[in-house]
């Protein structure tokens, strides 16, 4: 945790800056919070699951949460897979959203995109995803041929499972040789996982941005085109001092719902700071949620 808490404080200067003096109010979990918030928008990998595994208890939470009315939409730095295998995920780890109401960075970066002329992209993804959702591209999957990174006009960061560090060696080579955009479907540094943290795209991106100087364009949380995404599902009506964004991040949670002008929730007992001092992180950070929970 040390480590990518530090990872994140380095690449500071490449997202949102915002310096809001939240409150930090600890409260137990969601439903201590319900009435002071209408519309919760929650992340996924520390909040809902922790890898394959629903975290225990909350599946009925949140459902409970749907059921008193509440408004609850999941916002998740999620891109490697198309998005029925999300929710085909979500329904066996006994969660009931709509698909629309699932705004991912998958989502994000898809519909930045059709802005974009057509170029030939140099894809990081696993292949055995399939190619659901990103069919109408011009993708070629990256792996160790060296000619497929110059040939590319552009590139995808979506889903770092499969990549390596030879792999990031061939991309910032050819970066370096010829400067072409850099797309990051994924701005996270790390996921928790059951056993430890992954590896996630916004690592590598920051590492080519370090190493090549070509900035790449993020999208996800911490940056606006995601809850963009999400205020579209909701009335205009809505009170943006009753929506919150929840999750176990500072730097893309917590930083990215205060840019976003909403309030903050973030889950101190699971994901990024289960078992760790989060008081201390905080303080370092100088990014302070509205509210702390032990859990979701």
């Amino acid at each position: 945790m040390e480590e990518a808490f530090a990872a994140y404080e380095a690449a500071r200067h490449r997202l949102p800056s915002v310096n809001r003096n939240a409150p930090c109010a600890r409260r137990s979990n969601l439903d201590a919070i319900a009435d002071e918030i209408d519309v919760f928008l929650l992340d996924a990998f520390g909040v809902l699951n922790i890898g394959e595994t629903a975290i225990e208890g909350v599946p009925e939470r949140v459902a409970g949460l749907q059921k008193a009315g509440k408004r609850v939409l999941v916002v998740s730095n999620a891109a490697g897979a198309p998005h029925s295998d999300l929710m085909a995920k979500y329904a066996r780890l006994g969660y009931d959203f709509p698909p629309e109401d699932v705004i991912t960075s998958r989502k994000t970066i898809l519909h930045a995109l059709k802005s974009e002329p057509m170029r030939q992209w140099g894809l990081m993804a696993s292949e055995q995803l399939g190619r659901e959702d990103i069919e109408h591209l011009d993708i070629t999957y990256l792996a160790e041929d060296p000619a497929a990174y110059d040939a590319a006009e552009g590139f995808l960061m979506l889903g770092s499972a499969a990549w390596t560090d030879g792999r990031q060696a061939l991309l910032e080579n050819s970066l370096s040789r010829r400067q072409r955009p850099v797309f990051v479907g994924n701005p996270d540094i790390v996921a928790p996982r059951e056993h430890g943290f992954s590896v996630e795209p916004g690592s590598y991106a920051h590492r080519l941005a370090d190493r090549t100087g070509v900035i790449p364009r993020f999208f996800g949380k911490p940056f606006q085109n995601i809850f963009e995404l999400a205020f579209d599902r909701l009335s205009e009506s809505v009170d943006p001092s009753r929506i919150a964004m929840v999750g176990d991040s500072l730097h893309t949670d917590v930083l990215g719902g205060h840019a976003a002008g909403i309030k903050s929730v973030l889950i101190a007992g699971y994901g990024f700071f289960a078992g760790n001092d989060v008081d201390d992180a905080i303080r370092t950070s100088g990014i302070k949620p509205d509210f702390v929970l032990d859990r979701p």
